[in-house]
């Protein structure tokens, strides 16, 4: 089988903020923690906004109706990207409210005292804090797994610790600091095995190669749309509808609801029955434009694309004799490194003074950086918009800073 074509047109004129307020090219290389946003989603969003806006669901005049055939179609354009229906996408307001969705429904519900959840030592602090709250009113514990040394989930590692005690395997499918690729099939089968689910935290994944959850084979898989080039404050929990038809209410309050009394309320099915109040209309309307552009583009493309962009920075700082590289040479779109003597802070400072913009943090995953033993790393990571010239620009900041550090 072929390999996908890579992205032959520049995207960048569809992104109206990657350039700076002089009209210069900003060399924006910090997609994984927020993806810029192209033109077909600001209008997208604009629009629902100006003259189509309305509120869903309960207007019987036109234009609620109109709005609330947008919003349900936004609903089925999200699931259909990832290989769902629409009766198994719950919006929420991103991947870290959709894994405290699952916490405290699913899991209070079937987690008990003695039960066991297994996380990893790469994963974002949205997929162990909401377990760690759960775990601790419950009684049930929670197990890390290892990585291998090129930083990548352990699953053979992962099967010799999961027994039938598990009821929950929770990992990021794709790492926001590594850019390992997790072998997600093969977790679902050790997972199911012991009887447990799996949850994939997507942020990573969606963005950046094509999902299917059948063919995933998990249970729950949570993403947020700013990381898929749309808008903040939306993202989408996908569940199976089995799991989702016995889940409880996570919140109570309007649209949620089929009967109130004040002796008894019952509940709609899911997915409204998670989605309580007014939702996030116009955010769900651009979501979806988001993904059409991302589909229209061709996942295949984008993976391609950044791949290519990942091999040649990795090159050419695994050329550099103070520099450390953290995670696999096929990572997707993300490259994390360190500088002997230059904290990724300092770097990332000196950088934006040249237009060139990284993340420097613990990235929200403070235990794996005590696990990698730095209290930090720069990472560089890549969009569909990302060209050869971020990198000539990150490695000539890269040179100035060594400089500015007497290093060269």
């Amino acid at each position: 089988m072929n390999a996908p074509a890579t992205i032959t047109r520049d995207l960048r004129a569809d992104f109206p903020g990657m350039v700076t307020g002089e009209g210069k090219a900003w060399h924006y290389l910090d997609t994984a923690a927020t993806a810029q946003k192209p033109r077909a989603v600001i209008d997208a969003m604009a629009r629902a906004l100006g003259e189509d806006y309305a509120t869903v669901h309960r207007g019987v005049y036109a234009r609620s109706a109109e709005m609330t055939l947008a919003y349900e179609a936004a609903r089925r354009t999200i699931a259909k990207f990832i290989g769902g229906h629409e009766d198994e996408v719950v919006f929420t307001r991103g991947a870290t409210e959709a894994i405290n969705l699952v916490a405290q429904t699913w899991g209070r519900a079937n987690l008990k005292a003695g039960d066991r959840i297994l996380l990893s030592q790469l994963e974002h602090h949205s997929n162990i804090v909401p377990w760690q709250m759960v775990a601790a009113e419950v009684g049930a514990h929670i197990d890390v797994c290892p990585l291998t040394d090129d930083h990548r989930i352990d699953l053979h590692a992962a099967e010799a610790m999961l027994t039938e005690a598990h009821k929950l395997v929770a990992l990021a499918h794709v790492s926001n600091v590594l850019g390992s690729v997790l072998d997600a099939r093969q977790a679902a089968a050790l997972a199911h095995k012991v009887g447990a689910k799996l949850l994939l935290d997507g942020c990573q994944s969606a963005p950046h190669m094509g999902v299917d959850v059948a063919a995933l084979d998990c249970d729950f898989y949570v993403f947020s749309a700013h990381k898929l080039y749309g808008p903040t404050g939306i993202g989408a929990l996908w569940a199976r509808k089995e799991l989702l038809a016995d889940m409880p209410p996570y919140q109570g309050g309007g649209a949620m609801i089929d009967r109130v009394t004040f002796e008894r309320t019952t509940y709609a099915d899911g997915p409204q029955r998670f989605e309580a109040g007014t939702p996030a209309i116009t955010e769900a309307i651009a979501f979806a434009a988001a993904a059409d552009y991302v589909s229209a583009i061709g996942p295949g493309r984008i993976h391609a694309h950044e791949q290519q962009l990942v091999a040649r920075l990795r090159r050419e700082l695994g050329a550099m004799n103070d520099v450390t590289l953290f995670g696999p040479d096929d990572s997707a779109g993300i490259v994390s490194f360190a500088i002997d003597d230059i904290h990724p802070h300092d770097l990332g400072t000196i950088l934006d003074e040249s237009n060139v913009a990284i993340r420097a943090g613990h990235h929200c995953a403070q235990p794996l950086m005590d696990y990698l033993k730095v209290p930090a790393t720069a990472r560089a990571s890549f969009g569909l918009y990302s060209t050869e010239a971020d990198i000539d620009a990150l490695i000539a900041g890269i040179a100035r800073t060594r400089r500015i550090f007497g290093k060269g």
